[in-house]
């Protein structure tokens, strides 16, 4: 049975080998070197991650971008649409940049007709709004997948490494078997970072789009309901 001065000598060669990879030689490994140990598999891993950041921060400034509603939004359409000015209404909704603009812009084109054509003419724009804003969100959730994936294959990828160097050398030693298990956990390791960073990030987006779709269904039934309300 393998005691506890075992194991603390055990690690502790393992890390006194990962020092001889010091490639700068100041008696310390940091961060990057360590993640060099990983070997050409990170190289997959580390565009994921830049990709994963890339796309939280592009899709999280345009959904922020969209949500921004001016409260009195509703109310001046209101006072144009309930007086009869129209053209004032519309001018108004076409020069506001969001979604619920743009969607109020298109049922105030299509008053005078049927409530029912209005209504279907709005849902039509709101689709096409929230498609935009959940654009490369698909990304991040094949991230979440793939990246797990590619540390599980740098495991199978360091053992083949580790048992290969074994055949070859007939040396079982903490020297023989550290690259194969530097890469083995190093890229298990950040492959699950990277596919827990892309999950969280791509739930967190897809919860700012709910509340921004929950913000557009109701500017939309406010502007059906003042649509029914008679003018001054």
């Amino acid at each position: 049975m393998i005691n506890l001065l075992q194991i603390v000598d055990t690690a502790t060669q393992v890390i006194n080998s990962a020092a001889q990879n010091d490639i700068n030689n100041d008696g310390d490994i940091s961060l990057g070197e360590l993640l060099m140990l990983g070997g050409w598999l990170m190289l997959p891993l580390i565009v994921l991650f830049l990709l994963t950041i890339y796309i939280f921060v592009e899709r999280l400034m345009a959904i922020r971008k969209a949500s921004r509603i001016d409260n009195n939004f509703m109310n001046i359409i209101r006072d144009h649409i309930v007086t009869g000015n129209v053209t004032a209404a519309r001018s108004f909704a076409k020069n506001t940049d969001n979604p619920v603009a743009r969607i109020i812009d298109k049922g105030i084109q299509r008053i005078g007709k049927p409530i029912d054509s209005i209504e279907k003419s709005m849902e039509n724009v709101g689709k096409l709004e929230l498609y935009n804003m959940e654009k490369n969100l698909s990304i991040l959730s094949l991230i979440a997948g793939i990246a797990p994936m590619f540390g599980f294959l740098g495991t199978i990828f360091g053992m083949f490494q580790l048992f290969y160097a074994l055949a070859t050398t007939g040396d079982f030693t903490i020297q023989t078997m550290a690259n194969g298990i530097y890469t083995k956990m190093i890229t298990s390791a950040t492959g699950l970072i990277i596919g827990l960073m892309a999950y969280i990030a791509h739930n967190y987006l897809v919860t700012q789009v709910d509340k921004t779709a929950y913000k557009m269904e109701a500017s939309s039934s406010e502007f059906i309901d003042v649509l029914q309300e008679p003018t001054r």
